[in-house]
């Protein structure tokens, strides 16, 4: 099980962390991903993590603004988002990837938490 917390109201130009908690140890050996899906638009990849943390991914809209980490030992992932504007306002899920090979394609995860809510306004 996932669990996502974090999310929030800020103004632009501010920063949230997210926070994805496993329930069991069953994430340690796999790659993690976040997505976020906006009101009327699909599901979308936002960054991903290799299990050792090593090699992470991201997608052009949010690189050099947001940061993913994962701390092995507490089986959580982070997500550290700065320099939010509004149209990053979405529900953000993490979910767990099948395997070790980061990927950004939603098919390639078999397990997601809620997501937590980050609005941000103008």
């Amino acid at each position: 099980q996932l669990v996502e917390s974090g999310g929030g109201l800020v103004q632009a130009g501010g920063s949230l962390r997210l926070s994805c908690a496993a329930s069991d140890r069953t994430v340690s050996n796999n790659f993690m991903g976040w997505f976020r899906q906006a009101p009327g638009k699909d599901r979308e990849f936002v960054a991903a993590i290799s299990w050792r943390g090593g090699i992470t991914y991201y997608s052009d809209s949010v690189k050099g603004r947001f940061t993913i980490s994962r701390d092995y030992f507490k089986n959580t992932v982070y997500l550290q988002m700065n320099s939010l504007n509004p149209e990053d306002t979405a529900l953000y899920y993490c979910a767990k990837g099948r395997g070790s090979k980061v990927s950004n394609r939603p098919g390639q995860y078999d397990a997601w938490g809620q997501g937590t809510q980050v609005t941000v306004s103008s």
